[in-house]
């Protein structure tokens, strides 16, 4: 799968995972922060990405330093999924 559509997916993903219904993919930039000022998510939704990273890449996060870097924005957390998705 070819970065920017990881992105695109990943955008769909964490609206429908998080129920961000207000907002489509085109409304998050890649390096709208997703939380602070950007999507404005807290540590509930960070366990919800946790659910959604395992449950769709096959991938655990054990470390939070982890979990704080893939869960910047969508460039970070496509990153993070294209480096750690099961092979």
């Amino acid at each position: 799968m070819e970065n920017k559509e990881l992105k695109e997916q990943l955008k769909s993903q964490v609206i429908q995972f998080l129920n961000l219904t207000d907002l489509t993919p085109a409304d998050i930039a890649d390096d709208t922060p997703f939380f602070g000022d950007g999507l404005g998510l807290d540590s509930i939704d960070s366990l919800e990405l946790i659910v959604l990273l395992k449950r769709e890449y096959g991938i655990t996060i054990n470390d939070p330093k982890d979990g704080r870097k893939a869960f910047t924005d969508i460039n970070a957390l496509a990153a993070y999924v294209e480096q750690h998705r099961a092979k």
